[in-house]
């Protein structure tokens, strides 16, 4: 195969490689296309270890393979950020951007309102004295334990006395950090 054939056949992996994407991506497809983004980037190391060194590619050759490899490393940056918000959610307005599909909990079509209502509100509590405040730990506590459920995490067997002690040991290391007398647990 010529060096010619092998960049026609690179940027032929790369553009099916950016459609496979897009369709993993705006689809509920479970696996992203790996081999292919596999054997893309072995043909871009390949050029760039075994032809560049010898001088067999032409200047424009080496143009576009230089063209290509910019490409695919917009892409894949570009790839790392919708998987990086598919799996762990939308963070900033700005991710909202990137538009990965099955990630909001509301359909296009629905009001902003009624999201806004459907949203369940972080828990939060205020406490200055773990000791004396067991009943707002505990709340804590229970808080805790549901979120991991509801994350699916299989939830370890921390009783309530030592998660006390750890809240206690947090508070005053926080005290002794920032001069503050009640710390807010979100």
């Amino acid at each position: 195969m010529t060096i010619d054939e092998e960049l026609n056949l690179l940027e032929s992996n790369l553009r099916r490689l950016k459609i496979e994407y897009e369709i993993y991506f705006n689809s509920p497809n479970k696996r992203p296309p790996s081999d292919l983004e596999w054997r893309v980037a072995n043909a871009l190391r390949k050029f760039s270890d075994g032809y560049s060194d010898g001088g067999r590619l032409s200047l424009a050759q080496r143009y576009r393979y230089n063209e290509m490899a910019q490409r695919y490393a917009v892409f894949a940056d570009l790839w790392r950020k919708k998987m990086r918000i598919r799996e762990e959610g939308y963070r900033r307005p700005q991710d909202a951007l990137l538009s990965v599909q099955g990630v909001r909990a509301q359909d296009e079509g629905e009001s902003k309102s009624k999201a806004v209502d459907a949203k369940p509100k972080p828990f939060m509590m205020q406490c200055s004295d773990p000791l004396a405040e067991r009943d707002k730990v505990q709340s804590l506590f229970n808080a805790l334990a549901e979120a991991k459920q509801k994350a699916g995490e299989t939830s370890s067997q921390a009783s309530l006395e030592s998660f006390e002690k750890f809240v206690k040991k947090k508070t005053e290391q926080i005290r002794k950090e920032y001069g503050c007398h009640t710390e807010r647990f979100p």
